[in-house]
């Protein structure tokens, strides 16, 4: 099974999918590191596949039926209070963290629905800081021998890291 979770600082654009696939040899990083284990290890130390490499390499035994993808993007419009319609616009959402707690829970739901749904690898990245409307916040690949499990344990995933993981958004409203 391969597990990876990571908190990066900004949105997850194009440089960072350029980099999660920069070194992607071994399923934990080089000479058999734990890389979702350790906060300080960089993408160029460690490989955190985007969904395309970790895949890839659960995709390689033939075991693999499904690969979901799920990106949570900053959309403009928000619900301005609680239980109602009205809508604000936003620009932007800022993320914030509490470190290192958030990376360590991030990575054990990460490997707690692994192991509940037998998926055979799951990918998370998530965002910290500040990203537009439009751009990327959260990535969740998860790859399963059938195509219900990989649902049921896409779903699950985001329904528990909004509960557990301490990770939270502050709207950027436009004036």
């Amino acid at each position: 099974m391969i597990v990876f979770a990571r908190i990066i600082d900004g949105p997850l654009g194009a440089e960072t999918e350029r980099a999660t696939r920069a070194n992607h040899s071994a399923p934990d990083g080089p000479a058999g590191t734990d890389c979702a284990a350790s906060v300080a290890r960089t993408s160029a130390e460690c490989a955190p596949p985007d969904g395309h490499a970790g895949t890839k390499r659960a995709l390689s035994d033939g075991r693999a039926g499904a690969v979901v993808r799920f990106e949570g993007v900053v959309r403009e419009l928000e619900p301005s209070a609680t239980g109602t319609s009205d809508e604000r616009t936003l620009i932007a959402l800022d993320y914030e963290t509490y470190d290192p707690m958030a990376q360590r829970e991030l990575e054990s739901l990460a490997r707690s629905v692994a192991s509940e749904h037998g998926l055979l690898s799951i990918v998370v990245l998530h965002s910290r800081g500040r990203v537009a409307v439009g751009e990327t916040s959260f990535l969740l690949t998860v790859t399963a021998p059938h195509r219900a499990e990989a649902l049921r344990a896409l779903g699950e995933f985001i329904d528990r890291l909004k509960q557990d993981v301490p990770i939270w958004k502050r709207p950027v409203w436009a004036s």
